[in-house]
């Protein structure tokens, strides 16, 4: 029996991937003008860190978390989301001895056990921002507007924000007993999820995604904000009128984490099947001090890169893929193919994409083989040519031909 790709991954193919380099360059440019810097963290952790910063309640701790023993009897965990990790290593590192905000970014692989769907694996990427140290609204809005930038460049099209404040503890503590007195009389009715979640943390029923259509009466946290919550969530929606993004409120958007406190957001896009949130995040003003470190506040957000592909292919988006060689090289003879290496070596060198047959192929091969490489120009040495220190460079695109000396051949291909 042959060996397949485990379920929920994927293979990411020459021809493919790069359109994920193309989101990423985009991606980290961005970060480069907005001032976020990279962080690169280890795949597994501890599982008491995800436990502890996402949230024993949640469907991620509770279903979804690829959880295993090492050598040592330690439990660990393949990471499931990007900003745990991140505000361990801040508070390992110290990076909150540094005078200013800590604003990071982060690519790559991320890990939950759920049923592979359209946007949803079981191994998926996501880009994600971390600016820790933080409480001005200001920097609420400066994520999102991130976010929201990508989006925009990358070209896809109606793609909303959502916003929500969820408050800070005592505003949630005044609406937690508004919203149970709403669920308690049809707490029978509820799947199962949803009457454990009951006792636990009932902000996260409204998460529900079976039982959604009880839930249009549900008294809405916005009418529960203390006077510094509601403040700040007016501040927050004011900076993003002035940054033109576009977005609406919905007063029943918790997030599926528990770290977060006032500011909560998704990234919103149609034609992505079932699931229609790009990426989302939030504030998590007490995470820092849970893993241990001091109480520093911190805002995030993170979108899932094939979600991206996704609208980018369902809206006929066409994105910068593989880029064309620039040149292919062919050498006639033993003596101009020893020549051909020593020129491939040296364009490479000068920043020349370049080429060359290793199958001993004859001429007519190697220039199909040029062609489907899409090559610029193909480069032809023979012995005569060696002699003389001349190459024949051909333009693909045209026919034309001329000699150029071997030693200006990288000076005349840029």
């Amino acid at each position: 029996m042959g060996f397949q790709k485990p379920t929920g991954t994927q293979d990411l193919l020459p021809g493919v991937v790069e359109r994920w380099q193309f989101i990423e360059e985009k991606a980290r440019d961005l970060c480069r003008r907005f001032n976020y810097r990279e962080i690169r963290t280890p795949i597994f952790e501890q599982t008491s860190l995800f436990e502890r910063g996402v949230g024993e309640t949640t469907d991620i701790v509770e279903k979804e978390m690829y959880t295993f023993l090492d050598k040592g009897e330690r439990s660990m965990t393949l990471r499931p989301e990007g900003t745990a990790g991140v505000v361990r290593s801040y508070v390992e590192n110290k990076l909150y001895g540094e005078p200013d905000v800590s604003k990071l970014y982060y690519i790559g692989p991320m890990f939950r056990y759920e049923r592979p769907q359209a946007g949803r694996q079981r191994q998926f990427h996501q880009f994600g921002i971390e600016a820790i140290g933080a409480i001005d609204p200001a920097i609420d809005a400066e994520v999102i507007s991130l976010g929201y930038e990508l989006c925009k460049e990358l070209g896809l099209q109606g793609v909303t924000v959502e916003v929500n404040s969820v408050g800070n503890p005592q505003s949630r503590a005044d609406y937690r007993e508004k919203l149970l007195a709403f669920l308690t009389p049809m707490k029978d009715s509820l799947c199962k999820d949803c009457q454990s979640r009951m006792e636990r943390n009932p902000m996260r029923v409204l998460d529900c995604k079976v039982d959604q259509d009880k839930f249009t009466g549900a008294p809405s946290i916005l009418d529960s904000l203390d006077e510094e919550s509601r403040t700040h969530f007016e501040q927050v929606k004011s900076y993003l009128t002035d940054m033109n993004v576009d977005y609406t409120i919905n007063h029943r958007l918790v997030r599926g984490l528990d770290y977060y406190t006032l500011t909560a957001f998704e990234y919103k896009a149609q034609g992505i099947g079932a699931i229609d949130t790009v990426g989302g995040g939030g504030r998590y003003n007490k995470l820092v001090a849970e893993v241990g470190g001091p109480d520093q506040p911190g805002v995030g957000l993170a979108i899932g890169l094939e979600r991206i592909h996704l609208i980018l292919e369902n809206q006929n988006i066409e994105v910068q893929g593989y880029r064309p060689l620039d040149v292919y090289l062919v050498g006639l003879g033993e003596a101009a193919d020893k020549e051909i290496t020593k020129q491939l070596f040296k364009l490479r060198k000068a920043g020349i994409s370049a080429e060359r047959d290793y199958l001993g192929r004859k001429m007519k091969a190697q220039l199909k083989s040029a062609d489907r490489m899409q090559a610029r120009y193909t480069a032809i040495l023979g012995d005569d040519e060696l002699a003389r220190g001349e190459i024949a460079v051909k333009l693909m695109e045209t026919g034309e031909q001329r000699t150029v000396k071997l030693e200006d051949l990288a000076a005349e291909l840029k």
